[in-house]
């Protein structure tokens, strides 16, 4: 009794990598018991139908295999090929009944519209901040261009990163990421190229944070000053103050412009080559700064994998990942133009919209102060989130292990919070730094690698044309000149 009580295919972890004893999708051997029904005999996903002879027969040989092994011996485990796939798993009754077990628990799959919003949600940083700045960088009309174009470009990028996996025949990549496919291909040399740049996002995303919530902590003492002091300003009043993520911070940021702008109307006058007095051009030699930008604003690729796994319907990925790409670009493009469209010029210039666009109100602003104190919070909340995701990438790969010492975790925090406060204090413009940042993952993670991951799959498979080797060389040629042009604006 107590031996049939005993799971079957037991199995003690000995630092065996588990992608290597026959992964079964979600399933993992250690919780779930498989048993294996011949699909002709299973009809409909009814509790009631029979199991096959075939099935007992397998199932006496998995008990066969299970009594051998031994509490810490792994080498008479059960072989892949007796453990089934993940399609033919089914719960088995002693009354000899049986029906199909899901791939993994329903609840944890989101639905589409989830799934959009999440993409959504997690693409939304502080890159909105800048994005009106950006298109100023670039001239209306250009910025405008330049938007649409990159954000489409950066949507085919994230599409082959999510594709990459699938194309690996004869592997099980239920579980990889696109370091790992990285690896796959190009060795260790891909595994920590790619890492080293998600750290660069990583870290770049710190400092951003730390000049914003010092930027945020400043101006909310501004504001409670002016108050205790009695300094009361327009509600409207718009000028040049100096130098984030969640849902709600984002919709009360679209509300705070559409207000403002339905305030101050809109100020606008096209001049398509020429600067007038209080307008930019149109088309500006500045737009490498805004496709900058949206590099980061739009960078998603290093963890969309992990985001559409848990959508419930793989087969409309590609779909849903278009329309929460849609719906970012959206955003942007919102807050862009109505920033920019709602600037008043006349009195001031349209070069005077600053990189992080709240600088331009007041610090007396009730809206703008509720703003400030709403991101400041989920930044404060957010960053130790940051730094403990670089520490683990960065300790886990160097050490193989995520706490190596206090004074390894001190170094390192050390660095990142004093690089942030440096920044603060000598170079608080977050534009350039978004920029800089962007640009600088986005070539390998964007452009580099996802191009190159793809043309040697084609090539491999035989597939490969001179078209589409042209145009994902065109790719990894933008991302080169993107980063290059960094240090010429």
């Amino acid at each position: 009794m107590e031996d049939d009580c005993r799971p079957l295919l037991g199995y003690e972890p000995t630092g065996e990598s588990y992608s290597h004893r026959g992964s079964t999708g979600s399933l993992d051997i250690r919780t779930k018991r498989p048993f294996h029904v011949e699909p002709r005999n299973i009809v409909r996903d009814d509790p009631q139908e029979r199991i096959s002879a075939e099935a007992a027969i397998l199932n006496s040989r998995v008990h066969y295999y299970s009594r051998l092994t031994g509490s810490s011996d792994t080498v008479l485990s059960p072989p892949n090929h007796v453990i089934p796939t993940a399609e033919e798993i089914y719960i088995y009754s002693p009354l000899g009944t049986a029906f199909k077990v899901p791939d993994c628990d329903p609840a944890s799959k989101n639905p589409s519209i989830v799934t959009i919003f999440a993409i959504w949600n997690t693409m939304m940083g502080t890159s909105i901040l800048s994005i009106p700045w950006g298109i100023k960088q670039a001239g209306f009309t250009l910025g405008i261009i330049i938007l649409i174009f990159t954000g489409l470009l950066m949507l085919y990028c994230c599409y082959i990163v999510i594709k990459s996996p699938k194309a690996i025949k004869g592997v099980d990549t239920s579980n990889w990421e696109f370091p790992d496919v990285c690896r796959f291909y190009f060795g260790k040399s891909g595994q920590w190229s790619s890492l080293v740049f998600s750290m660069v996002s990583l870290i770049g995303a710190m400092v951003v944070y730390w000049v914003l919530m010092s930027n945020f902590l400043y101006n909310t003492g501004q504001f409670i000053y002016s108050h205790a002091h009695n300094v009361s300003t327009s509600d409207s009043e718009y000028g040049t103050n100096g130098s984030v993520r969640g849902t709600i911070s984002v919709i009360y940021l679209i509300v705070l412009v559409t207000i403002k702008a339905a305030r101050l109307g809109f100020h606008l006058e096209f001049h398509w080559f020429e600067p007038s007095q209080f307008y930019v051009p149109d088309f500006r030699l500045l737009f490498p700064q805004l496709t900058g930008v949206l590099t980061l604003a739009f960078f998603i690729h290093n963890c969309i994998i992990t985001l559409m796994k848990s959508n419930k319907n793989q087969e409309h990925n590609v779909r849903d990942l278009s329309l929460a790409y849609l719906l970012v670009g959206g955003t942007y493009m919102y807050v862009g133009v109505l920033i920019f469209a709602a600037f008043p010029s006349p009195p001031l210039s349209k070069d005077c919209i600053e990189p992080n666009f709240l600088d331009n109100f007041s610090s007396s602003d009730v809206m703008v102060f509720v703003a400030r104190v709403c991101l400041l919070f989920q930044m404060v909340t957010v960053y130790p989130l940051l730094g403990y995701l670089v520490r683990v990438q960065i300790m886990g790969q160097l050490f193989g292990n995520h706490y190596p010492s206090f004074i390894h975790i001190l170094v390192l925090n050390i660095f990142i919070v004093g690089t942030g406060v440096l920044m603060a204090m000598f170079y608080p413009n977050i534009g350039s730094i978004i920029r800089f940042s962007g640009a600088i993952c986005g070539l390998a993670l964007v452009f580099f690698l996802p191009a190159l991951v793809h043309m040697v799959s084609l090539k491999q498979q035989g597939n490969l044309t001179w078209q589409s080797a042209v145009f994902h060389t065109f790719l990894i040629v933008l991302g080169i000149a993107n980063l290059l042009a960094q240090f010429f604006m």
